[in-house]
Formats: C-alpha cells, sequence, structure tokens
C-alpha cells in the first residue's frame, strides 16, 4: 500500500520562496478588515513565509544554511522588490514577524552577490525607504524594529551620508526626547551611530551644517531630561574630539555660547555629567589661541569656576583627571591675571 501522499512537500527553491514571500505580502492588500479571518489566515501565510526565510538564510540550528541558497535568495529578494514590502508592511506584522524580519534583513544586507552588495544598492536606488524608517520613530509599534534596520543600513557609508545629508536627519533631536523610554533610547542610539560611525562624511556634514546642528544640540545638552542631557554630553566628546572633526572643535571651542553651556553643565547636580563636561570644558581653557571673548568669560568668573574646579570629582577619580584639573585651576587663575593687568 502506497503512503505517498504523506510526503513531505519539495523544499522552495530561493526564486520560488522570494515570489511567495511577495504573494503573502501582497495577498493583505486585496482582503478587507471586515473578514477577519481570511485576514487572520493570510496573516499567517506571510508569518510562516517569513520563518521559512529565516530558515534559508540562517539555518535551523541543526543544518547551516546553503551560502549559494543565501546569496540567491538575497538576489531574488532585490529583484522581485520584495524589501520595499518588508518596511511598509512591517507594521501590520506581529512581534515575532517583526523580529524575524529584522534578523533576515541584517544577514541579507550583508550579503555579497558575485561582486555587488545587491541589497545595499537596492537601498541606495530606493532611498526614500531609509526615510520612511526614520520616520516610524514616531510609531512606537514598530519604533524599535525600524530603529534595528536603520542601524544596519548605517553600517555602510553611503547609506548613513544620505540620511545624515537628508531633512529627516533633524527629525533625530525630537526622537531621542520622546517620552516612551525605549523608543528614545533606540533613537539616540541610532543618532550616535549616525555621528561615530564614518567619520568623513560626519565631518562633511557638521562643515556644511555647523550651526544648524549645533542650535539643536545645544537644546539636548539643556534639556530637563537628565538621561539626555549625559547621553547627549557624552556623544559630543566622542564624535567633537575625534581627530577628522579638529577643525569643527577649533570653532566650536571659539564661541562663548558653548562655553557658558559647559560651564552651567559643570554645576548639574550629577557628578556624572560635571565630569563629563569637564573633560569638553578643558578644551577651552586649554585653547592656547582663546579669542578675547573667552578670556573675559573666564577671567570674569574665575572665583565661581576655581571653586566648583576644587570640588570636583573629589575622592572618586584617578591621578590624571586631578592632574589635568590643577593646569585648567592654573590657566584660569593666568588669564585673571593678565585680564586684570590689561584692565
Amino acid at each position: 500500500m502506497s503512503f505517498s501522499f504523506f510526503k513531505a512537500s519539495r523544499p522552495k527553491t530561493p526564486s520560488e520562496l522570494a515570489k511567495t514571500v511577495k504573494d503573502s505580502f501582497n495577498a493583505l492588500d486585496s482582503i478587507t478588515v471586515a473578514e477577519v479571518k481570511a485576514l487572520e489566515k493570510a496573516m499567517e501565510e506571510v508569518e510562516k513565509n517569513i520563518v521559512a526565510m529565516k530558515v534559508m538564510l540562517a539555518g535551523d540550528g541543526e543544518v547551516e544554511p546553503n551560502p549559494d541558497q543565501v546569496a540567491q535568495l538575497t538576489l531574488e529578494v532585490c529583484n522581485e522588490d520584495v524589501i520595499a514590502l518588508f518596511i511598509h508592511k512591517l507594521l501590520i506584522l506581529g512581534w515575532e514577524a517583526r523580529k524575524n524580519l529584522v534578523h533576515c534583513w541584517s544577514i541579507m544586507l550583508k550579503q555579497k552577490v558575485d561582486s555587488t552588495y545587491c541589497c545595499v544598492q537596492y537601498m541606495e536606488n530606493h532611498l526614500e525607504l531609509l526615510d520612511f524608517l526614520v520616520v516610524c520613530y514616531d510609531n512606537k509599534e514598530i519604533a524599535t524594529h525600524c530603529g534595528g534596520m536603520l542601524r544596519e543600513c548605517i553600517k555602510l557609508p553611503s547609506l548613513a551620508k544620505y540620511i545624515l545629508e537628508s531633512p529627516s536627519f533633524g527629525l533625530f533631536f525630537k526622537f531621542v526626547e520622546l517620552p516612551n523610554f525605549d523608543v528614545a533610547s533606540d533613537a539616540f542610539s541610532t543618532f550616535k551611530d549616525l555621528l561615530t560611525k564614518h567619520e568623513s562624511a560626519v565631518s562633511q556634514y557638521l562643515t556644511n551644517n555647523y550651526s544648524e546642528f549645533f542650535e539643536q544640540y545645544e537644546k539636548l545638552l539643556t534639556s530637563p531630561n537628565y538621561v539626555t542631557r549625559r547621553q547627549s554630553l557624552k556623544l559630543l566628546s566622542e564624535f567633537l574630539l575625534e581627530p577628522p572633526n579638529s577643525l569643527i572643535m577649533k570653532r566650536y571651542i571659539a564661541e562663548v555660547s558653548h562655553l557658558k553651556v559647559m560651564m552651567n553643565l559643570l554645576k548639574d547636580s550629577s557628578k556624572n555629567i560635571q565630569i563629563s563636561a569637564f573633560h569638553i570644558f578643558k578644551v577651552f581653557v586649554a585653547n592656547p589661541n582663546k579669542p578675547r571673548e573667552i578670556k573675559l568669560i573666564l577671567a570674569k568668573n574665575h572665583e565661581g569656576l576655581l571653586a566648583l574646579l576644587n570640588n570636583l570629582g573629589k575622592g572618586g577619580e584617578d591621578d590624571q583627571f586631578e592632574e589635568e584639573k590643577e593646569l585648567i585651576m592654573k590657566e584660569i587663575e593666568k588669564v585673571s591675571r593678565l585680564a586684570n593687568l590689561e584692565s
């Protein structure tokens, strides 16, 4: 007796799987919300196909993925325009399906087919998808999943450069202060990657957009939110004090408004913020080419500054910090003496 009808169905080829994924996504558009059962069935089909795609790309824990199939599936996903569907349909998927899709995306984006990173090329030809992912921070349901996809994209210089130069980059100044802590934290992680991953692109962006950028950034440094102040101050040190941004730093430390922000942060109620502010403040003071306006501010406030610095980090910092603090205090005293002689 034959039981051939119990045989497992033949596994789909990468080409077939890409088409199946596309068709299952598109099928959702033809079903109205009122057709509850049909919609549930269609959603199950989508989620099943996403799992099949994940298995082909990452294996199932027992069987390793086939490199040729991974490459072929990546190519077919691009050729079939499935990537746009991934991004635009993310909202209607369940949490597990979103997580699986982000995992698939991280694999495919790194996949080189012949001599081309075809997913990167696809995104370069559909840059509006990057703007869409940024705007998704406004939707807390999918914000962190879109953030995960964005950070994978930002690893590529061409995609990071586009976001930096896009008007959508300015939205991060809002997103990092959203009331939902998880979304705001995720947005800050993406913001940080954009400003630290590709030094030459960041340097060019800051050169071209200096005034607008630092006007917005100052609002983060003076935010009533402790986490925002601390994170933005730490990030400022990371990108401002990097060698490729030396010209930006020289411009920054020549401006009185920025010095005043750091002086106020030295008085912050948080010790961590005080210490971080000191590491930027000391660059203003140590600058051998301090503008006259900077010298006047330091001289005018020298008593208060010396008192603040004298108490800064007492008992909790290393010898190098104490040495730096002593040098900065001596320089402030020197600036004050010279100002008195000139007056």
